[in-house]
């Protein structure tokens, strides 16, 4: 396996596939670099060199026992474009990954940067506070923190058969493959990982990050988003980086990278390929 080890001795696992103008994906919350199987090889076909790498506590990347924050998450990820020397590259951030993106060029600049693009993501900041009266209240994450310690194994099997993907509405076409890879992805993992990376992607106010991106920034959210509700998500990251897209989805779900690759692959192509 291709791994790197960061200044804390953590191992930190990645793909790296072709040659071209660098791609690399940043995954969601409990997963690894295996969720962007659908464009890793669409854009690999395309002819661009694509690289996925699994979190800190992800996939299988060292179960540290700590580190699980952004600024860790942001350093990660700084060491491995460092140790590939990446240039002119591309970042694309799902969900988690999406805060991931915007503390990394926040903390490090953009001067390895061309472009970034926002799925689904949780900046600025998901969590109810004073300043961000819009969010989720902080006992939801409670819940979610809950049933990580006490029965990891079966909440990684409902959500993905529930709203991660949209599953549970109406005339949904449920995959079990999907439902099972997204749990067999999520056990992968560290449980203290994922239960301290619910604090930093509930909590983490990336406000500050957004303001300082400066490169071409796609967001792309759909507006029926069960995991980051769509209206305190969205919107206001694209009001906060400057001349920023906001390309709205509707009815898509928080898992849309996966369930309408066939939709999303395209619209980042374009926006890749665009001046």
């Amino acid at each position: 396996m291709s791994t790197i080890t960061t200044k804390d001795g953590t191992e930190i696992f990645y793909k790296d596939w072709g040659k071209g103008q660098p791609i690399v994906f940043s995954h969601g919350w409990p997963l690894s670099a295996d969720d962007w199987d659908a464009q890793m090889t669409f854009f690999l076909s395309h002819g661009y060199r694509v690289i996925a790498h699994d979190r800190r506590g992800h996939g299988r990347s060292s179960q540290t026992a700590d580190g699980h924050d952004m600024d860790h998450y942001a350093d990660d990820l700084a060491a491995l474009t460092a140790h590939l020397d990446l240039r002119d590259a591309i970042h694309v951030g799902h969900s988690t990954g999406g805060g991931e993106v915007a503390r990394y060029i926040g903390r490090h600049g953009e001067s390895r940067v061309a472009k970034a693009v926002l799925i689904s993501a949780v900046p600025p900041i998901m969590v109810k506070t004073p300043g961000n009266p819009g969010g989720l209240p902080r006992d939801v994450f409670d819940g979610l923190q809950a049933q990580v310690a006490t029965n990891r194994a079966q909440f990684y099997r409902d959500l993905p058969a529930g709203p991660f993907y949209g599953f549970n509405r109406p005339g949904a076409r449920v995959s079990e493959g999907i439902i099972q890879n997204w749990w067999r992805q999520g056990m992968m993992g560290g449980a203290n990982a994922h239960y301290d990376g619910i604090v930093a992607f509930s909590q983490t106010d990336f406000t500050p990050d957004l303001k300082k991106i400066t490169v071409p920034t796609l967001i792309m959210h759909g507006d029926d988003d069960q995991i980051v509700p769509y209206v305190d998500s969205g919107p206001l990251s694209a009001r906060l980086v400057r001349g920023s897209i906001l390309k709205t989805y509707e009815g898509f779900p928080h898992g849309m990278p996966t369930t309408q690759a066939d939709r999303i692959n395209p619209d980042l192509l374009a926006f890749i390929k665009s001046d």
